[in-house]
């Protein structure tokens, strides 16, 4: 199999599974929803605090015109239907099409991210010495309100669908990895470690946890989304550059 196609096929497990976390979150939100129609996912949080973080689309790529166009039709509408003003469109940064049709609606360019993954038979980083421990999800959450993350997100879940990694100092949270399961990939998010506490390796002992255990779990690949700070990191791990997502927002 060349390149090209290893790193297509691995771009659509980093979209399946991007996806499949959305609907996670969406059963643990008021009125939280991922409305699915051809060639689009939205994640559509309508209330509470999830309303300001997560209303997120990921279009498909290489759409023929005419679906391409309905696709966006399709996202426009559900967060339409929603009252939800303020959206991101995610997009590959390959499409141009896409990207032409986005800003032909006004959409503007806010962020990107890299979209990474790699094959677990090719993990080759040995499990690290650091101390790692498994929280209550609501210590994860106090944890995160620390990053200002607004008090409440996802409070109706008990994180039991995802695999939660920290490490800590003098008993406190100072570093963390979430990881979510879709079929035999391991999706990793939300690594993140205390400003005081970077640069010392905490982030990389994490994902690097996050891998072993997937393996263990049976998953086959694993997947992620870097932004351009941690991708040496990932790299380093063996992960995949696939591309950029870029995220276009209504102007």
């Amino acid at each position: 199999m060349s390149t090209a196609t290893v790193n297509y096929c691995l771009y659509e497990r980093v979209a399946a599974s991007l996806v499949a976390s959305w609907e996670a979150d969406a059963r643990a939100a008021e009125r939280g929803a991922v409305v699915r129609a051809p060639g689009v996912a939205a994640a559509v949080f309508p209330s509470g605090p999830e309303r300001g973080l997560f209303n997120n689309a990921l279009l498909e790529r290489h759409l023929p015109g005419a679906a391409r166009r309905a696709a966006a039709d399709a996202m426009e509408q559900a967060y339409a239907d929603a009252g939800v003003e303020r959206f991101a469109a995610w997009v590959h940064e390959s499409d141009a099409p896409l990207i032409g049709e986005l800003e032909r609606r006004g959409y503007r360019l806010e962020e990107t991210t890299r979209a990474m993954a790699m094959s677990l038979a090719d993990v080759d980083v040995a499990l690290p010495a650091t101390e790692v421990d498994v929280p209550a999800w609501s210590e994860y959450q106090r944890y995160l309100e620390g990053f200002g993350v607004p008090p409440g997100l996802l409070a109706n879940t008990d994180g039991s669908e995802f695999h939660l990694f920290v490490a800590r100092s003098d008993g406190d949270i100072i570093a963390t990895s979430l990881a979510f399961d879709h079929e035999d990939d391991c999706g990793i998010y939300n690594v993140s470690t205390l400003e005081p506490m970077r640069r010392r390796g905490l982030g990389t002992a994490l994902t690097a946890v996050q891998l072993h255990h997937a393996k263990l779990r049976g998953c086959s690949t694993a997947s992620l989304q870097s932004t351009p700070i941690a991708e040496r990191v990932y790299a380093s791990l063996g992960f995949r550059d696939l591309g950029r997502i870029l995220e276009y927002v209504p102007g």
